[in-house]
């Protein structure tokens, strides 16, 4: 059935179910209400309504400020709507880039605890937190052994340093965020920049593990032409001309809207790099990219072992095969955590709750999964440990025995 819709001087049909979805959706009835009014004469005066995935915009004359009590709540969290939020409609009659929410303040209530907030942001930092400890760790057994000191754990330690400094990136970020939320600009780029550059390094320091497993198996002969410098270029080099180019071109299209002027003629900063954007392709589809390049050094490197070493019984082949178990974990476990980065639910009802705690879980725990297997669940690594272990309680009962012969000789 056609429900017919009287408005302005045009009449518009409409089928009853596309009405009912309007009911229920503050976008869809906005973009309707900015389509009726693009109908008037007189449109070109103002800039049209608009909807910023918060709150729609009614249209306004060019130059002037657009004013709306702030929302009720979103995400769980409510807000005080006595105070106003702003958006400046431009003399070219398009809507400024950036709405000032900076009056719209979180509303306390009390005996409320509000997991969509708090629950994630503690998984974080309990996950994070973590992940540091077992890295440190893993970096500091590396560095102290000496028969662990090699090409390949040396690899790896690079691998854990950049997970620690991404983990460290974060947390830094964010409790500066809840202590000072008006950072300057200045700091937050630096902050941003540096994080996704860290970032982009785990990945390209597993590209490295997997190649340099490649070259074992596969590329045997090759094996001592490849020095630490030529991985250190690929973990540390790579992902600098990608993040450096990406901070060229958000810097191009910040530039114009990173100072805002208020209504009350102050200047309101807005860190505009926080934003997604397509820009950030960049640096996402090299990242992409890797996991791809992994996963056919992968299957390369599975598919000899098992056609071509599945009988050899050395202790180098037994190296290889725990290496290629470790990529085979850990390839597919950044891929899937890369992902949940990339795309997720955009509801606030509780499917966007628990996709945020599994996010969390995910992201936070990642350098506690590549210290397990790199190190940790290691042979050598054990081994070693336990070696150390046994010289330390010989040489214990050897002072012990040696203070007791001491003691009977003054009896």
């Amino acid at each position: 059935m056609l429900v017919t819709v009287a408005l302005l001087k045009d009449n518009i049909t409409l089928p009853e179910d596309i009405l009912q979805i309007a009911n229920n959706s503050k976008r869809l009835k906005c973009l309707i209400k900015a389509y009726f009014e693009e109908l008037e004469e007189d449109s070109h005066l103002y800039c049209a309504t608009v909807f910023d995935t918060i709150l729609c915009w009614p249209r306004t004359k060019r130059g002037t400020w657009a004013t709306l009590p702030c929302l009720k709540e979103l995400g769980g969290i409510r807000y005080d709507t006595r105070q106003n939020a702003t958006r400046y409609c431009q003399l070219n009659g398009e809507w400024d880039n950036y709405t000032n929410y900076n009056q719209c303040h979180h509303v306390a209530v009390e005996d409320e605890f509000e997991l969509s907030v708090e629950l994630p942001t503690i998984i974080y930092y309990v996950g994070y937190t973590i992940s540091l400890i077992s890295l440190l760790l893993a970096v500091l057994i590396f560095v102290h052994f000496r028969d662990l000191r090699c090409l390949r754990n040396t690899i790896h330690a690079n691998l854990f340093t950049s997970y620690i400094m991404s983990a460290l990136l974060w947390m830094l970020t964010l409790s500066l965020q809840i202590s000072s939320p008006q950072q300057g600009l200045t700091e937050c780029i630096f902050l941003v920049t540096i994080f996704h550059y860290f970032s982009l390094t785990n990945f390209f320091w597993m590209l490295v593990e997997g190649f340099y497993l490649y070259v074992l198996v596969i590329e045997s002969f090759s094996r001592d032409r490849l020095k630490f410098n030529a991985y250190a270029a690929i973990g540390w080099g790579a992902p600098a001309i990608f993040v450096m180019t990406w901070a060229a071109a958000k810097g191009i299209a910040s530039n114009s809207h990173s100072l805002q002027v208020a209504p009350n003629n102050k200047l309101e900063i807005e860190c505009t790099w926080m934003r997604e954007s397509k820009i950030d392709y960049i640096f996402q589809v090299p990242a992409c990219m890797v996991l791809v390049i992994n996963s056919i050094f992968l299957s390369r490197i599975m598919w000899v072992l098992i056609t071509k070493l599945r009988s050899a019984t050395t202790v180098e082949t037994r190296q290889y095969r725990k290496a290629s178990k470790a990529l085979l974990v850990l390839t597919p476990l950044l891929g899937i955590t890369y992902l949940v980065v990339l795309a997720g639910p955009n509801d606030d009802g509780i499917a966007g709750y628990l996709f945020a705690i599994v996010r969390a879980l995910l992201l936070s725990t990642q350098g506690l999964s590549v210290s397990l297997w790199y190190c940790f669940l290691n042979f050598e690594v054990r081994l070693a440990l336990r070696n150390r272990f046994a010289r330390w309680k010989d040489q214990r009962n050897i002072q012990r025995s040696q203070s007791h012969r001491q003691s009977l000789r003054y009896v």
